[in-house]
């Protein structure tokens, strides 16, 4: 195949947004800040001599707000960051020194989804449970595709279905559907890059536990260097069908940030 051909194949192939758009009245995680934006120039209030004007903006966010990826030095255990660092000593002044985002590459990769709720045929995962080992190696079955090394996972639970309902979606009390701690080990050992999900956690939280326990996020970001992103919306593509596709995601280049949003897209050729 010829670079041209491969260019014509991914100019021609369907784009599929995998995130939510970003408004004040979108989910707030309870440990980070909510989105806000506003105009801080109307058209107007200066006119150039021409009869043009601009507007902009003024927009307040944290690294972690709307769909979003981590970057390796967001979670620490035990003082440690991914690769042995002292979390400490990284965090010194205003911003991290190590494993910040500016360290994290434009991602362009083969994508592969998990649709959890489509295998159980259900809508949504809900009431919530844990997505384990052996129910992601059933879904990867029934799909008839395979895990390479640097893959996206990306694991659809369906709960991007209460993104309008923010008490429901963050669900402190309800509990929300994700990967548990098997799961991260059974990603890890497939030596994937990337894994995503659509909730604001990514991984299982029982029922009135709320953000308590992350264990996925220890094993993922700090054992294993693996990014998450979280709160996506994987909606359109189960619709679709596809499981396999080109996966792109451009986190901003904070840095020494722990946290960026992202636009992250499928193309289906």
């Amino acid at each position: 195949m010829t670079d041209e051909s491969i260019i014509d194949k991914i100019a021609s192939g369907k784009v599929v947004e995998l995130g939510h758009e970003l408004s004040p009245t979108i989910p707030v995680s309870p440990n980070h800040p909510g989105f806000k934006m506003a105009l801080l120039r109307r058209h107007g209030d200066m006119v150039r001599d021409d009869g043009q004007s601009a507007s902009n903006e003024m927009i307040l966010m944290g690294g972690h707000t709307g769909t979003h990826l981590d970057a390796l030095s967001h979670v620490s255990f035990k003082g440690k960051l991914h690769g042995g660092i002292d979390a400490y000593e990284a965090q010194i002044g205003t911003r991290f020194n190590k494993l910040g985002l500016e360290t994290v590459e434009p991602i362009v990769t083969r994508g592969v989804l998990l649709d959890v709720a489509g295998y159980k045929n259900v809508q949504t995962i809900d009431p919530p449970e844990a997505i384990t080992d052996k129910l992601l190696e059933q879904v990867a079955e029934a799909q008839s595709v395979s895990i390479k090394p640097g893959d996206a996972v990306l694991i659809r639970s369906g709960w991007s279905a209460y993104w309008d309902d923010s008490p429901k979606y963050i669900g402190n009390e309800t509990g929300v559907p994700g990967p548990d701690e098997s799961a991260a080990k059974w990603l890890s050992k497939q030596n994937i890059g990337f894994t995503g999900h659509d909730s604001m956690a990514y991984e299982y939280l029982a029922p009135g536990s709320g953000h308590a326990l992350l264990p996925a996020h220890t094993h993922l970001l700090v054992d294993s260097g693996i990014h998450i992103i979280e709160n996506m919306d994987m909606d359109e593509l189960a619709t679709l069908g596809v499981y396999e596709f080109l996966f792109i995601c451009l986190p901003l280049k904070f840095v020494g940030g722990t946290g960026s949003p992202v636009r992250p897209i499928a193309i289906i050729a």
